[in-house]
């Protein structure tokens, strides 16, 4: 089957890893998982954005070199492969070696095609997003996504990349569902519709030394973003290894809806003046607030996901980011909202029926084969129910694949209740045991379902299957903290 290549953002090493960042690269998880589950060879990628005026400030802030700080930083992020179950097969950092050859290459060969000059210009710059702002994008004056930075004045010569060239060609790159959902997806056409612009694509080294060394030129350093993106190549051995990169290229991209237009417009221009081909797809994910508010340090409503895997578990965790978190808008998240999930859809949920259903089956003396799970899922898989879950997966929405399998939690529970076996036993024993199968089997279905969501849980009802046994619940309930 054709190879698979699924690639996070690649977060600022400026903080520690927050959820907003956890929801995007369980995501990618999931549907690397998937893509496995299906038969493709997958190369997952994730890693860390290091350069940049922020970190550089950051880092000098605490009287420490840049990479020292950002050594530091990146250790925290590689840390969440473990933390949330994570399958990612490459971490690419953007101080690498590789990448800093790869990034100084794409700039000389996008230079020699003509499409970097070299201007003076005054812009308007906010350093929480590393992006020019116009007065339009401005809310009183303030870059929105992060008001509590100043806006600051640049007037310097650097060099501009010449996006205007490509406008034509992105506005025929969506005519097909490059970006999802579809309203992203008209935004941003919506928004090259009205012009593309040059922007810069360099900073003066005596102002913010700590970036790529823009080639033939050590007084200008490459602009964060120009840099960064290449990473989605660099990981794949781009420029040198042509067969690695021809394997694996185009890409499905994850990233926030604050990157939409750098992964869909800027992105792709450049990619088209280095004559390359386009992205795959872009999956946009909405914020992540709490309480209403944009989770920030400031205010104190950030939620750590090592916080979160602390008092739930990691899957419980996967299950809130697949199935309560809106796949493409913003989504209202917090502890109590968390631990009201857990309780309901896990603990009295998944966890109850699964519990209860082994203890009836092993005092019932109901025994299963192995070849009989087999069976079962060569069954699930050729069923409407499976198409549906397959589809929803292949859409990238991952909450309505999720849906699926707790409809059939949902069904199962009414069966039980509305059968009795626990009461049938004493009159129709054989009835009973029937009715067990039953439900047995419509949990290997949902073992086989959660493997992409809940890998941990998927395995431990697949043995408890095995076994007719059950050490402890899945899932205790979580009470509140006094």
């Amino acid at each position: 089957m054709k190879p698979f290549y699924i690639t996070t953002t690649l977060p600022y090493v400026n903080s520690d890893p927050h959820f907003g960042f956890a929801v995007e690269i369980i995501r990618a998880d999931i549907i690397a998982r998937w893509k496995r589950e299906l038969g493709h060879e997958v190369f997952f990628n994730t890693g860390t954005d290091e350069h940049g005026i922020k970190i550089y400030r950051k880092a000098t802030e605490q009287g420490i070199d840049p990479q020292t700080y950002v050594d530091g930083f990146s250790k925290q992020f590689r840390v969440l492969r473990e933390l949330l179950d994570l399958s990612w097969n490459n971490f690419v950092r953007t101080t690498d070696p590789h990448h800093i050859a790869a990034a100084e290459k794409f700039w000389t060969i996008v230079n020699e095609r003509g499409y970097i000059y070299k201007k003076f210009y005054s812009i308007k710059y906010c350093v929480g997003c590393e992006l020019e702002k116009t007065d339009s994008e401005l809310v009183d004056g303030k870059c929105p996504i992060h008001p509590t930075y100043e806006l600051e004045l640049i007037n310097e010569e650097n060099y501009f990349f010449k996006a205007s060239a490509f406008q034509a060609q992105l506005l025929e790159l969506y005519k097909r569902p490059l970006v999802l959902p579809d309203s992203r997806l008209g935004e941003v056409r919506a928004f090259v519709e009205r012009g593309v612009e040059d922007f810069s694509i360099s900073r003066l080294a005596s102002k913010m030394p700590w970036g790529v060394p823009v080639p033939n030129d050590p007084a200008q350093v490459m602009y964060v973003w120009f840099d960064a993106l290449v990473s989605y190549l660099s990981a794949i051995g781009w420029p040198e290894n042509t067969t690695s990169f021809e394997k694996w290229w185009p890409a499905v991209q994850y990233c926030g809806k604050d990157n939409l237009r750098q992964q869909s417009a800027m992105w792709q221009s450049m990619l088209a003046a280095a004559g390359l081909p386009f992205s795959e797809k872009i999956i946009i994910n909405g914020f992540i607030v709490s309480d209403g508010k944009k989770m920030s340090k400031s205010i104190g409503n950030v939620i750590s996901p090592a916080d979160v895997v602390a008092e739930f578990g990691v899957d419980a965790v996967r299950y809130y980011v697949a199935r309560r978190v809106s796949p493409f808008e913003d989504s209202d998240v917090t502890m109590d909202k968390i631990r009201d999930a857990f309780n309901a859809d896990l603990a009295n949920g998944l966890g109850n029926l699964v519990s209860r259903t082994i203890k009836m089956a092993a005092t019932y003396g109901v025994t299963v084969s192995r070849e009989h799970w087999a069976e079962v899922e060569m069954n699930l898989k050729a069923s409407s129910a499976y198409a549906e879950y397959a589809g929803h997966l292949d859409s990238y929405n991952i909450q309505l694949a999720s849906d699926v399998i707790w409809n059939d939690i949902t069904k199962l529970d009414i069966f039980i209740q509305e059968k009795k076996p626990f009461i049938k036993v004493k009159t129709d024993p054989e009835g009973a045991k029937a009715d067990l199968v039953y439900v047995l089997d419509a949990l290997w279905g949902i073992a086989v379902y959660l493997r992409p969501i809940m890998p941990s849980t998927s395995e431990k009802i697949a043995e408890s299957l095995r076994t007719m046994s059950l050490a402890e619940g899945l899932f205790p309930r979580k009470d509140v903290k006094k």
